[in-house]
């Protein structure tokens, strides 16, 4: 997934999708805007996007809904119905950010450092040699994605040796409970991506990680740390971690595809809820994420100096940055993910009065499909007429 200056269009990647936990530093509020365009016309575009089946989305200003709308279908070729506004979907990589705030959050509370190892935290990749120079990799490096651990989730190589579209695993497996180790475990015969501290390289297995060592602290599981701390405090009362396959997403909601061998597309609702946990298994909605993106912008979920550690950016990221200029001249930042069947995303404004968040579900690969979302961001917040 990448960023693109103006309306950026969304070429899909893999599940590195939008890696902004390095997001935002919250700005001085300006005033609201003065007129706020059409959601249901703003969804009704993206879904005629090729690939699309369905896509739902929220618009907020100052925690007031001034748009909820889906377009679309819930299922394939125009069945099922309508998306609920209010559906529920999976926020993929939007989890990291959560993740890393609920670290922080310990590290506040004294119970942890950002430069402590992985080794003393989690000394099983140690004893299990599951982790290279876990000793001398640090909790500041695992959040920023410098850690230089690859990633398990990388794809399947193509014949010239290039990563490939589809995963490393079987993306229509929905049964088998993969624990957190094991996806670890996968990573460790590849090879390192950088030293430790060196280089920002996307990697899922840091905030696999990270969701192990918060476990290990808390005596809590993950699902628990986050409602605790994120959920339940900002109202966000559809989010939930899912853990468990085959968990699906609760309530009516829309359905994503991926295609098999043969080029069918087949329903990947049941996405094996054990490939995602801290790197990408949060079910949540439009108004959740926007509660949430909210809260972190103002600066209301973590002190400046640990908010610092997610939003400064590193000299030697050499991403396009997480931000678009709209046509009224309006700064927008974006985080996302996306993975076999679904892609979502949020724009923000940097003072965080503004969050407009979205779900597309696909009937291909992700990386086969592109979405003008910045458009539907102008048609909501910048209308010309």
């Amino acid at each position: 997934m990448s960023h693109r200056n103006v309306r950026p269009l969304l070429r899909a990647g893999l599940a590195a999708g939008v890696a902004m936990t390095m997001a935002a530093q919250a700005a001085p509020a300006t005033a609201a805007p003065a007129r706020v365009g059409n959601v249901q016309k703003a969804m009704e575009e993206l879904a005629r996007t090729p690939g699309v089946v369905g896509v739902v989305g929220g618009a907020y200003v100052d925690g007031r809904p001034v748009g909820t709308a889906s377009a679309g279908s819930r299922l394939l070729d125009g069945q099922g119905g309508r998306i609920p506004a209010d559906a529920r979907f999976r926020i993929w990589s939007q989890t990291k950010q959560m993740v890393a705030v609920a670290v922080l959050q310990l590290v506040e509370e004294g119970r942890l450092g950002v430069d402590d190892k992985l080794g003393d935290l989690l000394p099983v990749v140690v004893e299990k040699d599951l982790v290279e120079r876990a000793d001398e990799v640090t909790v500041r490096q695992m959040l920023r994605h410098t850690s230089g651990i690859p990633d398990w989730y990388a794809g399947k190589p193509n014949p010239d040796g290039s990563e490939g579209d589809d995963p490393s695993f079987d993306v229509f497996d929905f049964t088998t409970r993969y624990q957190p180790l094991d996806l670890v475990k996968w990573s460790r015969g590849r090879p390192r991506t950088g030293e430790p501290g060196e280089k920002w390289t996307y990697s899922n297995t840091n905030y696999t990680l990270l969701g192990l060592i918060i476990e290990r602290l808390t005596g809590h599981d993950l699902a628990t740390e986050l409602h605790e701390r994120l959920f339940g405090p900002l109202g966000m009362t559809k989010s939930y971690l899912m853990v468990e396959p085959p968990d699906g997403v609760k309530g009516p909601h829309g359905h994503g595809y991926y295609p098999d061998a043969g080029g069918t597309p087949r329903d990947v609702d049941r996405f094996n809820a054990g490939y995602t946990g801290g790197a990408g298994g949060v079910v949540s909605t439009a108004h959740d994420v926007s509660a949430f993106q909210r809260a972190f912008a103002q600066g209301k979920l973590l002190p400046p100096e640990l908010q610092r550690v997610l939003t400064d950016r590193l000299p030697s990221d050499s991403r396009t940055q997480g931000k678009s200029r709209s046509g009224c001249s309006d700064d927008f930042y974006i985080t996302g993910g996306l993975a076999p069947g679904s892609i979502a995303m949020t724009f923000y404004s940097a003072d965080g009065r503004r969050q407009f968040a979205m779900s597309f579900t696909l009937s291909v690969k992700p990386s086969a499909v592109e979405v003008d979302a910045g458009r539907a961001v102008e048609t909501v917040f910048c209308p010309s007429s």
